[in-house]
């Protein structure tokens, strides 16, 4: 609680924390929109593909030109992360590749990294963050996003001596969006294509929240975060409002829909006929807890605790999210603390590739989002022991088998090079942390 506090203490002693951020999509706009409110916090460096693309964020946001001015713009990533002014790289590319490619070379230059690009901390992250570890920096989950958020409120039932049940977030979801593709993408949105593409919005990266896919990396990072099991066969989306998160997300034998205790899942806004779910969690992030003694399930009911018929299982939640408004959180956690806002400790769950159709030998597969594959979540050692392909891998590599609808596509099942250094760095991850 004291962020502030040491920030003004750098900030009176001209010592401002100065960050590299690559990526100035939507989530690195909404970190830049706050730096200008954020006395002691600078931007070194912003890195873009589309250096120009990046200044005209900054334009949006309401940066004034004398900011602009003072500020690099550039395209390597590299070079900025070797600077000696960057104490912290934010990595919000969101390309899997790219971004593991950014965070070891952070580690190797001594810098703190807030990965945003959850795409890549699932691929590597539990190797990376150990890695970073043992280099004396600090990897952290990206506070704003929904895993960073329900990682800490796992630890705050954890660090007050709670059981917790379950974790997670909300989201909108029917069994039919793990089929839909970027080109109808737009009607499940209440948009037309046009109006989408003039508001500069990304089908197919909408698309991945629509499908699945990004539910399913979401909560393996929060897996891997906290050490909570992933549901055997992915995740159930039962619709479900925040007054009732403690009866739904309950263990079966305790009347709820849980393989056991202590899983992460997502609530649905829907039920599965369309009708919205009264009170729903769509924009935010819950865990649920259980009593250890009478006493303290006595204290839900005095203080109106929501809780399930026994009084026993009850949740705490956040209704909303901010992403990148909330990222200054886990940077300056980083440089003034050492410490994360979540990171990877384990492998314990791994989203994998699922045909959206029958797929044929020959096809190229587009990765998340896309018109190929969905993104499914496993348990890390089932996904390991049926060899399949994690999503991070299936973007532009082609296919040496048939694929049947809905079957999940396994490393045999396309052509992949060993020496390319995610592959490498993913199966070295998997050699690591294999239990």
């Amino acid at each position: 609680m004291n962020l502030h506090h040491l920030l003004k203490a750098r900030h009176d002693t001209n010592k401002p924390v100065r960050v590299a951020l690559i990526g100035a999509g939507k989530f690195g706009s909404m970190f830049l929109a706050q730096v200008p409110h954020t006395p002691g916090l600078e931007i070194a460096s912003v890195v873009d593909l589309d250096p120009e693309r990046a200044r005209e964020a900054c334009r949006t946001v309401g940066w004034d030109g004398d900011r602009i001015a003072a500020t690099d713009f550039g395209k390597d990533g590299s070079a900025v992360i070797a600077r000696g002014d960057v104490e912290v790289v934010v990595e919000a590319t969101g390309n899997p590749a790219v971004g593991i490619r950014h965070a070891r070379a952070a580690i190797a230059a001594g810098k703190h990294i807030v990965m945003v690009n959850v795409e890549a901390d699932v691929l590597a992250g539990p190797l990376l963050a150990e890695q970073a570890r043992n280099a004396g920096v600090v990897y952290s989950l990206a506070y704003g996003d929904q895993p960073a958020l329900t990682a800490e409120l796992v630890d705050w039932a954890r660090a007050t001596g709670f059981k917790v049940v379950a974790a997670g977030k909300g989201t909108k979801y029917l069994p039919l969006y793990h089929d839909v593709t970027p080109r109808d993408v737009w009607q499940h949105y209440g948009l037309t294509a046009a109006e989408a593409q003039s508001a500069g919005m990304n089908p197919q990266m909408f698309n991945s929240f629509l499908d699945g896919t990004k539910s399913a990396i979401e909560m393996a990072a929060i897996a891997n975060a906290t050490g909570l099991d992933v549901p055997a066969d992915g995740l159930t989306f039962p619709p479900c409002g925040v007054d009732d998160l403690p009866h739904v997300l309950r263990p079966r034998a305790a009347g709820g829909v849980l393989d056991s205790s202590g899983m992460v899942e997502v609530v649905s806004s829907v039920e599965r006929d369309g009708r919205p779910v009264f009170r729903d969690l769509r924009w935010g992030v819950y865990v649920v807890f259980e009593a250890p003694n009478d006493y303290a399930a006595d204290c839900f009911r005095q203080y109106g605790l929501k809780t399930d018929s026994s009084g026993r299982f009850a949740a705490m939640y956040k209704p909303y999210h901010l992403i990148g408004l909330e990222l200054n959180i886990s940077v300056l956690s980083a440089v003034l603390r050492g410490e994360p806002t979540g990171q990877p400790r384990d492998f314990r769950g791994d989203v994998v590739a699922v045909a959206k159709r029958d797929l044929r030998a020959g096809e190229v597969l587009d990765g998340e989002g896309g018109s190929t594959v969905w993104g499914k979540l496993m348990p890390a050692q089932a996904s390991l022991k049926a060899g399949a392909l994690p999503i991070g891998l299936a973007h532009n590599v082609r296919l040496t088998a048939d694929i049947a609808h809905g079957q999940m596509v396994r490393w045999t099942n396309v052509e992949i090079d060993g020496a390319n250094p995610t592959v490498a760095i993913r199966r070295e991850m998997e050699q690591r942390f294999a239990r």
